[in-house]
């Protein structure tokens, strides 16, 4: 199985923590130059040094804020000037504030949808020609298992991240002659500050201790345990290689077994 990423450019997305770092580092492992991109740029530097260089990588990184996509692009366009070709685009980045959809205002939605949707669209047309010419891509958005099923208290989350999934299935289509694929990895209940903030805000609201509510949600998954990012981090990596070439225009969900439908 060729797992092999030596001499290939990577964009990594919110990767200075979490999922979107563990994926950068796999990514470095597997032989990928690494570009992070996040806002924090000691965090950046910080990852940039943990990256993976034994195959002669070259890492390096973009201080960009996702909920202005307009200047992330003008930002990836000029580093595109220096490299030209990238293989590889990772798109993650923070999911919007949970709450009901009923109690969701516009703004919410517009600011959700130019952070996700957006962000994702104007990275993708940028390193698309590029992919083109190398014939390889491969365009891994990390999303949410509400993909599939809609996930309560997350109004505007599972509205913008089933949009976020049908762009990718149409892009995947398009691209798919062009030796590049799109697919899509659903994380579930994922050890990340994300979840530590969304299990704080349950057990403030039921009354009840972080342990008791941790178990609580963890005796709905299968698996009876949350995800490391590691765990998640593996799946987007083997999208990202050539053994993953006839896999096209899907939706991963790595979450221990939660997910209620196929």
């Amino acid at each position: 199985m060729n797992l092999d990423l030596t001499n290939k450019q990577a964009i990594v997305c919110g990767s200075t923590q979490g999922i979107g770092k563990a994926i950068a580092i796999e990514l470095a492992q597997l032989g990928a130059s690494i570009t992070l991109i996040a806002r924090n740029e000691d965090k950046l530097e910080a990852v940039t040094q943990e990256l993976d260089t034994s195959k002669g990588q070259q890492h390096d990184y973009i201080v960009a804020d996702f909920s202005d996509p307009y200047d992330l692009n003008i930002n990836v366009q000029a580093y595109l000037k220096k490299k030209s070709i990238v293989h590889i685009l990772v798109n993650n980045t923070g999911g919007p504030p949970g709450g009901p959809i009923t109690e969701a205002v516009s703004d919410e939605f517009i600011n959700a949808f130019n952070q996700h949707l957006i962000a994702n669209h104007l990275l993708a047309k940028a390193v698309i020609p590029g992919m083109k010419e190398a014939r390889y891509g491969r365009i891994i958005n990390v999303i949410s298992t509400s993909v599939k099923q809609p996930l309560k208290g997350l109004g505007v989350s599972n509205t913008i991240r089933g949009a976020v999934a049908s762009w990718a299935k149409t892009m995947a289509n398009e691209l798919g002659p062009f030796g590049i694929t799109v697919n899509n990895v659903l994380p579930g209940a994922t050890r990340t500050g994300r979840l530590e903030s969304i299990i704080e805000s349950k057990a403030q609201k039921g009354g009840i201790s972080i342990e008791a509510t941790e178990q609580d949600m963890m005796s709905e998954i299968p698996a009876r345990r949350f995800a490391e990012p590691e765990e998640v981090a593996a799946a987007a990596a083997f999208l990202a290689t050539p053994a993953a070439a006839y896999i096209n225009g899907i939706n991963v969900p790595v979450d221990g077994g939660r997910t209620g439908c196929l």
